[in-house]
């Protein structure tokens, strides 16, 4: 369990669970800014309030992290597995590079770093339609869409074949920045030579213009487990865009749409479907064709079986996506009034009627009946 005083992350951002990367983005920054230990020498309320917005911001800003933060709260990171819990994510590392990535080295201190010629590919998302059976019982789905994926011609280098490939900015020696000083601020800015790459070529790769990366049409088998449901994301390690400069390649996360079925309908791994009924049939017992996920099957309808009632098939359901078993299939009865009635029906249902007088054979109606009488005398 994560210890007592150990604040929410959403909180220590001051935003809500809805806030989007931008949001997250201006919160970070105006309170990191407020509490970096450059602004507050020797205190030590700063310097841990700098830590905490660190740590919740490198969680929230990390879509993988933050399902795992929204689901399971600080217990996502606890545990045996040591500091990181499920992803392995030690909180007292990257706290320099986090804040540099939003600010350059706005304050000054000394350590500033050059921009990385490399960077890790674009995650990309893909929205994902299908039907209902095939979230209950899982399928193989061929997806399309574009990606950025690396230049066959220069292998990402961005330089032409046979060119000398990349040179040093002479503007910035390589660091990708430009430093001045503005009275108590040291301000670093991209450099214009290179655009904070650090390196400039010369004579760019024809097929990519040098940009290293070029797009494409993909195909791509996804495999879409049991039980799946509205919303469910599956994440493809590798499969979003190239790096850049040789960097890695993003994910892409495939997220689940299940339309709606004209019968059955979702509850948590239950599903539930309406069943009527005609009033004989629910007076003296039937038995009743139903469908299910894996086909028709026959149901035994008690004799007097009220409308609404819930009967259960168990193991009917849909199998739990992370293993716990299957859930049920529920039906709900539904006695069914005749709209039109043949002479013949009436005069019978009318002769049933003078015999079905007993308060024995209807304890809702003389239930009714005594309430009203309590009521108006």
């Amino acid at each position: 369990m994560p210890p007592a005083h150990k604040r929410d992350y959403y909180e220590i951002l001051g935003v809500n669970r809805g806030a989007g990367e931008d949001e997250l983005k201006k919160a970070y920054r105006r309170l990191a800014i407020q509490f970096h230990p450059d602004r507050n020498p020797g205190n030590k309320e700063s310097e841990e309030r700098f830590k905490e917005l660190n740590e919740a911001y490198q969680v929230l800003s990390d879509p993988e992290r933050r399902a795992q933060y929204d689901r399971f709260g600080h217990a996502a990171f606890q545990g045996p597995q040591g500091p990181g819990g499920f992803g392995g994510f030690d909180f007292s590392q990257g706290f320099e590079e986090v804040f540099s990535d939003i600010f350059g080295d706005f304050f000054g201190t000394g350590r500033g770093r050059s921009r990385s010629r490399t960077r890790r590919g674009d995650d990309l998302r893909y929205d994902l339609e299908i039907e209902f059976e095939e979230a209950a019982r899982g399928i193989e789905k061929v997806v399309k869409f574009q990606r950025l994926t690396q230049c066959e011609a220069c292998n990402g280098t961005r330089a032409r074949g046979g060119s000398s490939g990349a040179r040093q900015c002479p503007n910035c020696r390589g660091s990708g920045q430009v430093r001045t000083q503005q009275g108590f601020f040291s301000i670093s800015t991209t450099c214009g030579q290179c655009r904070g790459e650090g390196m400039i070529i010369s004579d760019p790769c024809p097929k990519c213009q040098g940009q290293g990366r070029i797009r494409k049409h993909e195909s791509l088998a996804v495999k879409i487990p049991p039980g799946v449901d509205n919303g469910s994301r599956l994440k493809l390690r590798g499969e979003g865009e190239a790096g850049y400069g040789g960097g890695p390649q993003g994910d892409l996360y495939v997220v689940i749409h299940v339309k709606e079925h004209p019968m059955f309908v979702r509850q948590d791994n239950d599903v539930i479907i309406e069943a009527p009924i005609s009033f004989p049939q629910a007076a003296v017992g039937t038995e009743i064709d139903v469908p299910t996920l894996e086909g028709k099957v026959k149901l035994k309808i008690p004799p007097a079986t009220q409308s609404g009632k819930i009967l259960r098939l168990k193991g009917k359901g849909i199998v739990d996506l992370h293993g716990y078993g299957r859930g049920d299939q529920l039906i709900k009865v539904i006695v069914e009034t005749p709209r039109s009635l043949t002479p013949r029906q009436r005069e019978l249902l009318e002769e049933f009627a003078q015999l079905d007088g007993k308060a024995v054979n209807h304890p809702l109606s003389k239930g009714f009946v005594d309430k009203l009488k309590e009521m108006f005398g």
